[in-house]
């Protein structure tokens, strides 16, 4: 069983800061990557950013250069640190594991629950 503990979702004038964190637990073998992902009313689910455990990063063109992404590989854990937030970053935004729960194993994608992120004009 894995678990996604996301947290730091809120309500921030545009031009704010917030930080999401995403912590897992449970039967892990191994990570493969996490990210970020949201979801706006009436839109489709779309990533935001994600990292490998490589440490690569990659960004959706409407954050980069105002988000930031980041990993503490020993607790499987990670953060998005969002600056300059607009209106149009609003959504709920999802953390995603993809990862093998045993060795030998295909890898699996697990998603959060979800944490609302509300950006006032």
């Amino acid at each position: 069983q894995v678990q996604l503990v996301e947290s730091g979702g809120g309500l921030v004038q545009a031009g704010g800061s917030l930080r999401l964190s995403c912590a897992t637990s449970g039967s892990i073998f191994s990570v493969n990557a996490m990210g970020w992902y949201r979801q706006a009313p009436g839109k489709q689910r779309e990533m935001v950013a994600d990292i490998t455990s490589g440490g690569s990063t990659n960004y959706a063109d409407s954050v980069k250069g105002r988000f930031a992404i980041s990993r503490d590989n020993a607790k499987n854990t990670i953060n998005l640190q969002m600056n300059s937030l607009e209106p149009e970053d609003t959504g709920v935004y999802y953390c995603n594991l993809d990862y093998r729960p045993r060795w030998g194993t295909p890898s699996l994608r697990y998603w959060g629950q979800g944490t609302q992120v509300t950006v006032s004009s």
